[in-house]
C-alpha cells in the first residue's frame, strides 16, 4: 500500500488493474472509547457544485439509486472501527468529476479530540491501494479527508485534509447546498414542497437524538402499509412527494428522497383460535433435520432472497466489491475440478455494462466449522475460471487478524480472487436495518425479509449465528476455577477470541434491534498487533479470571461495561455516567433515581468520588433513600456507577440456556432496563466528549 501526504495525489489505475470499483474506508480511534464521527459523501460537477440534493449522501440516505456510492456502515477493527464506502467508479455519471469524502461531528465533539484519523482506499479484492493519516486535526468538526476525481479516462486520489470548524454546515455551503435552519415551526406539506422545489436547496441533517422532543424515536416506523390511521398514511405519501433531499428533520421522523416501506414491530392479532396453530411460513423449517438439510436450504432460502430484494443483495454484496446490477444466484453449481467436479453450496453473478463480477458461496450451519481444504479449493477453482471472489457463511464471526479459514493465495497468478466472510448474525442484522429501520422499495420485499427474519431465527434453522465457546472453553473455565490454568496456557487465547466474537455478535443483535451503530470498543490504537492484543488479554484472564469488554451504541454518550466473572460465575454489565457540574449533590441524586423510576430493583448504583469510591446500594433501598448516595464527608460526586449483576449460565455454551445466551440476555436487559432511561439525565448534565 502506497503512503501519501496531505495535498498529494495518486492514479488508482496505475496502483491496480482492478480499481473499476474501491471501497473507501475512515477510521479513528478514542482513548475514552466515546469518539465519533459521520461519514458523508459528496457528488461535485466540474464547477466543484451538487448537480442536485440527491448527490448529497449521509447516515439517512446511505445509497445512490445507481449503485454508484453506497454507505456500508461501521466495521469494528481490531484497534477502534471504520466507516466503509463503496464507490463502483463505472457507474459514477459523465456529468460528476470530484467524489468527496468527509466525515462531520455533533454534540460540541471535535476532531482534536479522535486519534488516528485515516483514509484508505482499496480495490474491489479488498487490496489496500493507498492510505493517508491526518496528523493535525484540532477544533475542527467537520473534515474533508479525500476526494476522488477524473483526469481523462482515470480516476485518482487526492489527500485533502481540509477542516472546519463550522461542522457539517460550512463544509456543505462550500458546495453549493444552501442550508435551512431547523427554527421554524414544523411547515405543511405544501409549504415544505415550496421551500424545497429550489435547487441546490437542503437542510443539513440533524442527527436523530437531536431532532427534538417530537421527532419519532430511531427504529419507529412512522406509516406502513399495515398503519390504521389514515392520517399517517397521507403524511408519509406527501413527504415522498416533496422530499428532495435525503434527510430532513424538521421536529418530525427524518424524511427520505422516495417512500420505503417497514413493518411494525408488533404484529397484528392473530386469528388462529389457539396456540397450537400455526401460521403458515414461506420457508418452513420444522422437517429439517440433518445438517446437509439445513446447509442447503439455508443457502437457497439466502441467495433467493438476496435476488429477488436489491436492497439486500446489494448490502451483502457491496463490500466484497460486487458492483450494482442485475444479480442472479445458483445453488449446487457443478464445477469442474480435477477427476470430480465440486459443488459450491451457491453461485452469485452480478451483471453490469455487459460484465459480469462472479463469487462462490460455501455455507455451513448449526456451528459446523467451515473446512480450509474445502475453502481451498473454491478459491483455486474461482482463480482459474476468472471469478472475483469466494465468500464463506457460518455461523462463526470474523475477527481483524485472526481468519476464519486458512487458505494459501497463489501469488504468481495474474488474476486476484478475494476471500470474505459473512456470519448469519450479520445476515439477520442487516434484515433486520431494512425492514424495521430504513425500509425497502415495496411492500412485497419488506415481506419477504420478515420471512427470511423468521426462518434464520428459527431453532430448526441453524443459522442463530455464533453459539459455541469451542472446545478450549471447558478446560480454561475449569482450570480458572481450580486456580491450576497457567499463564501462558495457549488455550485461553482461543478463549479470547471466542469472547470477542461473543460481543460482536451481541452488537449485531443489539443494533439491529434499536436501528442504531453497536460496535465493540477497542482502547489500543491503529497500528498495535491484534494478536499481541489477545495475548495480553488471555494472561489478564488467566490471572484474574474474568472476561471484559466494552460497546457503544451510537445515541448514547456512555459505554457498557460487560465483565464474565469465570470464578463466580457471574456477569456483571455497567456504565460510568459523568455527574452535572456545578449541581448539588442530593438534587443530582434525586434527578438520577427518578430517570431510573423503571430500572430494576437490583440495580447497584455506586457515587463515583475524587480517588475513591463513594457510597453505594441496590435502587430498591435507595428509592425511598436517595440521600444514602451523598458522600458523608461532603466531597462532590464525580458521577455514579450502575451494574447489574446476574449468573451467566453452567453449560458449555452452545445451548440456549449456556454461557453466550446468558451474555447476551444481561447486555439486553442492562440496555432496556438502565441505559434506555438516562437520556433526561444525560441531557441535563451534558454529553460526555
Amino acid at each position: 500500500m502506497q503512503e501519501i501526504s496531505k495535498g498529494a495525489n495518486v492514479s488508482l489505475t496505475a496502483l491496480s488493474e482492478d480499481a473499476g470499483a474501491v471501497v473507501v474506508s475512515l477510521g479513528w480511534t478514542s482513548a475514552t472509547g466515546a469518539g465519533d464521527a459521520d461519514v458523508s459523501v459528496l457528488l461535485l460537477d466540474e464547477n466543484g457544485k451538487i448537480r442536485s440534493e440527491n448527490d448529497f449522501y449521509f447516515y439517512n440516505h446511505p445509497a445512490a439509486a445507481d449503485g454508484s456510492v453506497q454507505l456500508l456502515g461501521k466495521t469494528p477493527t481490531s484497534n477502534g472501527d471504520e466507516d466503509r464506502i463503496s464507490v463502483d467508479l463505472t457507474a459514477v455519471p459523465e456529468d460528476v468529476a470530484r467524489i468527496v469524502v468527509a466525515a462531520s461531528q455533533y454534540g460540541g465533539a471535535r476532531f482534536g479530540d479522535l486519534d488516528d484519523l485515516r483514509m484508505t482506499v482499496s480495490d474491489r479484492t479488498g487490496e489496500p491501494l493507498v492510505g493517508y493519516s491526518i496528523e493535525d486535526a484540532g477544533v475542527e468538526t467537520a473534515f474533508i479527508f479525500g476526494e476522488l476525481y477524473r483526469r481523462g479516462e482515470e480516476w485518482k486520489f487526492r489527500a485533502v485534509g481540509q477542516g472546519y470548524e463550522t461542522g457539517l454546515t460550512g463544509l456543505a455551503t462550500d458546495f453549493g447546498i444552501e442550508v435551512l435552519e431547523d427554527t421554524e415551526p414544523a411547515a405543511t406539506p405544501a409549504a415544505e414542497s415550496t421551500a424545497d422545489s429550489t435547487a441546490g436547496t437542503a437542510a443539513v441533517p440533524a442527527r436523530p437524538e437531536e431532532a427534538g422532543a417530537a421527532a419519532v424515536p430511531a427504529g419507529e416506523p412512522a406509516a406502513t402499509p399495515e398503519a390504521p390511521a389514515a392520517e399517517a398514511e397521507a403524511e408519509a405519501e406527501a413527504a415522498a412527494e416533496v422530499a428532495t433531499v435525503p434527510a430532513q428533520t424538521r421536529g418530525r421522523a427524518p424524511r427520505t428522497t422516495r417512500k420505503k416501506v417497514t413493518l411494525p414491530k408488533v404484529a397484528k392479532k392473530s386469528l388462529a383460535e389457539n396456540d397450537t396453530w400455526r401460521i403458515a411460513r414461506l420457508f418452513p423449517v420444522p422437517s429439517l433435520k440433518s445438517d446437509k438439510e439445513r446447509e442447503v436450504r439455508a443457502t437457497s432460502v439466502l441467495l433467493s432472497v438476496m435476488a429477488q430484494v436489491p436492497e439486500l443483495g446489494r448490502r451483502l454484496t457491496a463490500g466484497f466489491g460486487a458492483p450494482a446490477g442485475r444479480m442472479q444466484t445458483f445453488t449446487e453449481v457443478p464445477l469442474p475440478h480435477g477427476d470430480t467436479p465440486k459443488r459450491p453450496d451457491g453461485v452469485i453473478r452480478v451483471e453490469r455494462a455487459g460484465k459480469l463480477w462472479t463469487a462462490l458461496v460455501e455455507t455451513k450451519t448449526h456451528g459446523n466449522p467451515l473446512k480450509d481444504e474445502q475453502v481451498q479449493q473454491y478459491m483455486d477453482i474461482a482463480a482459474r475460471r476468472g471469478y472475483e471472489a469466494v465468500i464463506t457463511l457460518s455461523n462463526d464471526v470474523a475477527l481483524d487478524g485472526s481468519p476464519v479459514v486458512d487458505v494459501k493465495i497463489d501469488g504468481r497468478r495474474k488474476h486476484k480472487v478475494s476471500l470474505w466472510h459473512l456470519s448469519w448474525a450479520e445476515v439477520a442484522h442487516q434484515a433486520q436495518m431494512l425492514i424495521r429501520h430504513e425500509g425497502v422499495g415495496n411492500a412485497a420485499h419488506a415481506w419477504l425479509l420478515q420471512e427470511l427474519l423468521e426462518y434464520l431465527q428459527h431453532e430448526n434453522s441453524g443459522c442463530h449465528g455464533f453459539q459455541n465457546m469451542g472446545p478450549a472453553w471447558v478446560p480454561v473455565r475449569k482450570g480458572i476455577e481450580d486456580e491450576t490454568i497457567s499463564p501462558d496456557d495457549e488455550r485461553a487465547v482461543d478463549v479470547v477470541e471466542s469472547w470477542e466474537r461473543l460481543i460482536r455478535q451481541v452488537c449485531l443483535r443489539l443494533g439491529g434491534e434499536l436501528g442504531q451503530k453497536a460496535l465493540p470498543v477497542q482502547r489500543t490504537r491503529r497500528d498495535s498487533d491484534p494478536q499481541a492484543r489477545r495475548i495480553a488479554a488471555a494472561a489478564a484472564l488467566c490471572a484474574d479470571g474474568k472476561l471484559c469488554a466494552e460497546l457503544r451504541i451510537d445515541g448514547t454518550s456512555s459505554v457498557i461495561a460487560v465483565t464474565a466473572d469465570l470464578r463466580t460465575g457471574k456477569v456483571r454489565t455497567s456504565v460510568d455516567i459523568p455527574a452535572p457540574e456545578g449541581s448539588y449533590p442530593l438534587a443530582t441524586t434525586k434527578r438520577l433515581l427518578r430517570a431510573l423510576a423503571e430500572a430494576p430493583a437490583d440495580l447497584h448504583v455506586q457515587t463515583l468520588v475524587e480517588d475513591e469510591n463513594g457510597p453505594r446500594g441496590t435502587l430498591e433501598r435507595l428509592r425511598p433513600e436517595p440521600g444514602d448516595l451523598v458522600p458523608k464527608d461532603g466531597a462532590a460526586p464525580t458521577g455514579f456507577r450502575l451494574s447489574l449483576i446476574k449468573g451467566m449460565g453452567n453449560t458449555r455454551g452452545n445451548t440456549e440456556s449456556g454461557f453466550i445466551r446468558g451474555v447476551d440476555a444481561a447486555v439486553d436487559r442492562f440496555y432496556h432496563g438502565v441505559v434506555a432511561h438516562l437520556g433526561a439525565f444525560e441531557a441535563r448534565g451534558g454529553r460526555r466528549g
